[in-house]
């Protein structure tokens, strides 16, 4: 961002101000901005919430968890902090009522500038209610003064049905341009760096279709069980929590056409696209193209956890999966007939979110006159978008002596090791596109809808019958999981295949 100009002014609604979100991801990445001067002084955040109190409560709050934060000097005495906190104000009150509404339109009107953009970091439940009583109190409408955005956390919808109704009641009230329909996973630099890659490399984008393509595994994995959140996660499940998503939105970025710019419209219609090629599923083939567990009771992490069945707020005959695979197509020319593989599980042996792109077989003809007997492995690039950014090509070298004779070997570059990435977020860019409006990074409701669209055959069939299969703690998953990728002869990529940088 060092060549990016500074955002304008504007007031930064916060609904949720007092949640977790706000304090451990948001404020940080704004502190981060402030720090790198692109954000300045004319950015002032009102915060929102139910809790009772004024504006010393939420200050306080805030300066007791930034003391925890920090490498060495506590962030709360990062010198940025000192400047953005003297713009920071909270208002308490009913989100569902009037009176806060009445008294944001009258903070606004004293506001030095009329831009404003309203971050709902709050429940899905309140996200189409939000938008009306700010449609209904003239705070969403724009002007040549100023613009009004709102920006809406994920999940958007539980089901296909849900999110079409949503960006119907959404879209009743508001224009699709002032909506940013957030996916943290978008702000992470290596997913960023996936267009640059792409279409910056001439050798990787010639490559980059089904000819030399075999398949494609995309990998979010957690070592945390559901701990707390039994409530929440017993009513949504891996599927809903991350597919449509955040797995989606990695695959878009892979398979996606070239766009005729980077402009944003012009990058969400590719991606837009492709998650309208994702192959629908008839019930009988949703039943052979993906898979479900559920974690047992164990040893995680060196500690002992209570199977996901005995989690507090989690029904004893709960149907509802930890783990998730499926088997995708993207019914296109470049994509016709390579598989995309997606899983993702709490409670596994690695925290790794990665990107496989797996290329086809070399000919084994040229070799037979060597001492080469065993098959070649392929050549693959992983994309590692967390912990651990960067990415790596795995190739094959002659090993020394004479005889001929391969191993692999892999190229690797990590974000750490070149740049200074450590006390990002994955919130600034996204912060930052929202104050600038720039909407490349943001869902729009035609892939959000497509998304549903794909997976709602799972959805419908494992509501019917069935039941997760259960896995270890501290495992790869299901046994199920390895089934789905082994009927095709192949694979999946080891999780613990970074814990060098780890």
């Amino acid at each position: 961002m060092s060549d990016a100009k500074p955002t304008p002014p504007t007031t930064l609604v916060i609904f949720g101000a007092t949640g977790d979100l706000t304090r451990r991801l948001l404020v940080p990445a704004i502190i981060n901005l402030t720090r790198g001067a692109m954000v300045g002084d004319d950015l002032d955040i009102l915060g929102i919430g139910i809790e009772p109190g004024g504006d010393e409560m939420l200050l306080k709050r805030l300066d007791d968890f930034l003391a925890g934060l920090g490498d060495g000097e506590p962030l709360v005495k990062d010198p940025a902090w000192a400047r953005l906190r003297q713009r920071i104000s909270y208002i308490s009150g009913d989100f569902t009522g009037d009176d806060i509404y009445l008294e944001i339109a009258k903070r606004l009107t004293s506001a030095p500038g009329g831009n404003a953009a309203f971050y709902l970091a709050v429940p899905p439940r309140f996200f189409g209610g939000i938008v009306e009583k700010l449609a209904a109190h003239g705070l969403a409408a724009e002007s040549e003064n100023g613009f009004r955005r709102i920006a809406i956390e994920k999940p958007f919808g539980t089901d296909l049905a849900s999110a079409r109704a949503l960006n119907a009641q959404i879209l009743s009230k508001v224009d699709e341009s002032q909506i940013y329909r957030l996916d943290h996973f978008l702000g992470k630099e290596t997913v960023q760096n996936l267009l640059t890659a792409r279409f910056a490399n001439t050798m990787i984008e010639s490559l980059w279709n089904s000819r030399y393509i075999d398949h494609v595994q995309i990998t979010a994995a957690e070592t945390v069980d559901v701990g707390s959140r039994g409530a929440f996660y017993d009513a949504t499940g891996a599927l809903r929590d991350m597919v449509p998503n955040h797995l989606f939105q990695l695959l878009a970025m892979i398979a996606m056409e070239p766009p005729n710019s980077f402009d944003a419209e012009a990058i969400r219609n590719e991606k837009s696209k492709v998650l309208k090629a994702l192959r629908v599923f008839t019930p009988e083939e949703a039943a052979t193209h993906g898979v479900r567990g559920v974690y047992s009771d164990g040893t995680l992490n060196g500690a002992e956890i209570p199977a996901y069945h005995q989690t507090p707020q989690v029904a004893p005959d709960s149907r509802t999966e930890t783990f998730v695979a499926l088997k995708l197509y993207a019914d296109t020319w470049r994509w016709a007939g390579v598989p995309f593989y997606l899983r993702t599980g709490k409670a596994m042996t690695a925290r790794d979110t990665e990107i496989v792109v797996e290329f086809q077989p070399v000919p084994f003809a040229q070799f037979r006159e060597t001492g080469v007997t065993r098959r070649l492995p392929p050549n693959r690039l992983v994309i590692q978008v967390q912990p651990d950014e960067g990415m790596s090509l795995e190739i094959s070298i002659k090993s020394p002596g004479l005889s001929v004779d391969t191993v692999p070997v892999s190229l690797d570059f990590r974000y750490a090791d070149q740049f200074d990435i450590a006390k990002m977020t994955g919130y600034e860019s996204l912060i930052y596109d929202l104050l600038i409006g720039d909407q490349t990074l943001f869902q729009r409701a035609d892939g959000i809808e497509a998304g549903w669209a794909a997976v709602q055959p799972f959805l419908d069939l494992w509501a019917k019958d069935g039941e997760p299969e259960a896995y270890a703690p501290g495992s790869m998953g299901p046994a199920c999981a390895d089934g789905l990728i082994g009927r095709d002869g192949r694979q999946w990529h080891p999780l613990d295949v970074h814990a060098k940088h780890k």
